[in-house]
């Protein structure tokens, strides 16, 4: 069985590593895109099964990204969760009201992102 593959977005290099890392250690292909167009043009040829995307970023931030994915028939079932620094509640129903799936507050841990993960495939 081929793993499944997650789609991480974020402007933060150290968030791309770190996060990839767990992802791979987790048994997850990942791809890392720096912003919402690299995202976007990448989607396609990806096909990921699970994109983490930071809310802000530059160009096209992550709200934006995630009303793009959504209005996409192909793409919209895909669960999109959002990764940012605030955890407030006007934050999380931001996100929410775009079409996110689920909110992590950065950086995110390994728990964090097994806890969703054991959430959206199970």
């Amino acid at each position: 069985m081929l793993p499944k593959r997650v789609m991480l977005v974020d402007d933060s290099k150290t968030i791309r590593i770190t996060t990839g890392e767990i992802l791979e250690g987790l048994g997850y292909e990942v791809m890392c895109c720096t912003d919402g167009f690299n995202a976007i043009s990448n989607m396609i040829s990806f096909n990921p099964d699970l994109v983490f995307i930071d809310v802000e970023m530059p160009r096209l931030d992550g709200l934006q990204t995630v009303r793009l994915i959504r209005a996409n028939k192909t793409f919209r079932e895909i669960p999109l969760v959002m990764l940012s620094s605030k955890d407030g509640i006007f934050d999380l129903a931001m996100a929410q009201n775009a079409g996110a799936t689920d909110y992590i507050v950065k950086p995110p841990s390994q728990q964090s992102i097994q806890a969703v993960i054991a959430k959206l495939f199970t």
